[in-house]
């Protein structure tokens, strides 16, 4: 994390005021409301506790998936992913076909829209939106100024920007045991990551500190795990707190919007991958300056209005003042195009790593209904969770028989429908989908999921093969037709592929790619085109 704030200092030294907000979005991940800004009174989280009271919290903020890639396309692109054929988890690793989803032809990364409205972007460490690889370097060059995970850059002068810096020290992975004979090549990187990433925490939640929800066995390794997901916090928290320490030091803490958020709910079983709460809630906080802040907002206010994580995208561009597009699913809730309150959130789980399954679910402010597409039990084997000590834990409690049938529900097969009071029952182990006083309720909530599939296509419809013929016909990547010129009658040359739905990006002389977005003096350039999930085109050099 020390050289994201080095990037920090580097490319803020050359920012001056705009008339446009700076953006900063820092997304940790696997993580649900353990902060105290949040209530736990477990975590140690000084620097998100004193953003919280600079910001507003946000409390009722729900992942359309429960899993990262799934979620962070839906995020990436402001549309559910199973409406665009991203809701398989990595379709590059354990899929029955080897393609890559392709989304509309119209629609685009609202950080590419961000560039074309005069934004500088950037990321760190991670892309992992199914049409892109995990880290960067592997997704559509278009959508970002700059990827990096270290190096010295600077920022042009005079251009505000939008940031969206990752934060691994709460993966899962980070819960994989780090002192043992690895399991394999994922548990071996794991252990070098961690160990690196937290070798500055000193461990200050003791295993005795927390609390265990009833779907768990009470057992030394469970509570270990718990223990270890909230120290791997500490070490996120110092690190946020870095990034701010470093904005406030090169003087743009006054004009940039920081948003605080994690990519899904707990790295835990029976959390990370599901559509729990557990798996699906995260915290939010937003912290305005105050030439930005929206009237009626104070700091420390607390935000009760139902979020989807569909509904960044949208909030982003509403705040920097650039359009949102129609085929943007989300809604703003803040900025110039902020819309009323949801009623409804939606979530989708399908195809987890190498199993296949599909469950599809819908919550109000209360009430939490999903409908189990395929009635094999939540809990199954996976190659990458069972690496964790608290998921053997459940393995080994279960094969012995020492889970009680609270516990035992994760592992046994699922009804057709689940209906939580998720005021009542937080937890969700007390299924309401058969007690008649709930029937209104019940009818409610499917009607509102019939009526999300009815105004967005559902790919979970699809078979992934066919799906993945459909993107990409016999099995190979289709090619993005090469960029070509015309030049027009005032002088000005337009840049076009005849690929539906290319990005085009251009550079001069071999310096950076800048995005196309509009016809540009003739000059010498190279231009390459990228559809995503097809491969780039060739460079084409224009000569005026």
């Amino acid at each position: 994390m020390k050289i994201f704030v080095a990037l920090l200092l580097l490319f803020c030294g050359t920012l001056q005021a705009t008339e446009r907000p700076n953006i900063l979005l820092l997304m940790a991940e696997d993580m649900s409301a353990r902060v105290g800004a949040f209530g736990d009174p477990v975590a140690v989280t000084p620097n998100l506790d004193r953003l919280a009271e600079q910001g507003v919290r946000y409390s009722r903020v729900f992942g359309a998936a429960g899993v990262c890639a799934t979620n962070r396309a839906a995020v990436i692109m402001g549309m559910h992913q199973e409406s665009f054929g991203a809701q398989h988890m990595r379709s590059y690793t354990n899929a029955p076909a080897d393609y890559r989803p392709v989304p509309p032809a119209g629609a685009k990364a609202f950080p590419e829209l961000l560039r074309a409205s005069g934004y500088y972007t950037f990321t760190t460490a991670k892309l992992d939106y199914q049409f892109s690889g995990p880290i960067v370097g592997s997704g559509p060059f278009t959508i970002w100024d700059r990827e990096t995970w270290s190096g010295d850059w600077e920022m042009p002068d005079g251009s505000p920007f939008f940031g969206y810096m990752n934060f691994a020290a709460t993966h899962e992975s980070g819960l994989f045991e780090r002192w043992t004979w690895p399991r394999g090549a994922a548990h071996l990187l794991a252990q070098v990551t961690h160990i690196l990433a937290h070798r500055h925490t000193e461990d200050q939640v003791k295993p005795a500190d927390v609390s265990v929800p009833p779907y768990y066995p009470d057992t030394t390794p469970i509570r270990e795990d718990i223990a270890r997901q909230y120290n791997n916090i500490i070490t996120m928290d110092r690190q946020v707190g870095d990034v701010l320490q470093a904005l406030e030091a090169a003087g743009l803490a006054d004009s940039t919007i920081v948003i605080w958020a994690t990519d899904h709910g707990d790295g835990l079983p029976r959390a990370k991958r599901e559509l729990y709460d557990s798996g699906l809630h995260s915290p939010l906080i937003i912290r305005w300056p105050e030439r930005w802040r929206p009237g009626g907002v104070q700091p420390g206010d607390l935000d009760t209005r139902l979020i989807s994580f569909v509904d960044l995208a949208p909030t982003i561009l509403s705040l920097a003042g650039a359009p949102v597009p129609e085929f943007i699913q989300g809604q703003a809730f803040a900025g110039p195009a902020e819309a009323a309150p949801r009623r409804y959130v939606f979530a989708a789980r399908d195809r987890i790593d190498e199993v296949p399954d599909r469950q599809r679910a819908v919550r109000d402010n209360r009430f939490k209904y999903i409908r189990n597409h395929n009635r094999q039990a939540g809990g199954f084997h996976l190659h990458y969770r069972d690496t964790a000590r608290g998921m053997q834990e459940l393995w080994r409690a279960l094969e012995a028989g020492e889970l009680n049938a609270v516990q035992r529900q994760w592992f046994e097969p699922r009804p057709e429908e689940y209906l939580f009071d998720t005021e009542a029952d937080p937890f969700e182990i007390s299924n309401l989908a058969g007690d008649p006083v709930y029937a209104d309720t019940l009818q409610r909530l499917r009607d509102a999921l019939a009526l999300h599939q009815q105004r967005f296509r559902d790919y979970g419809e699809t078979e992934e093969v066919l799906m993945a013929e459909e993107f990409w016909p016999d099995g190979v990547q289709p090619l993005t037709a090469n960029v070509e010129f015309r030049l027009r009658a005032d002088g000005l040359l337009e840049l076009y592929s005849n690929s539906e739905g290319a990005s085009i990006g251009y550079r001069h002389e071999g310096g950076a790619w800048l995005l196309y977005h509009e016809p540009v003096a003739p000059a010498y350039l190279q231009a390459q085109a990228i559809r995503y999930g097809w491969a780039e085109s060739e460079i084409t050099e224009y000569q005026p």
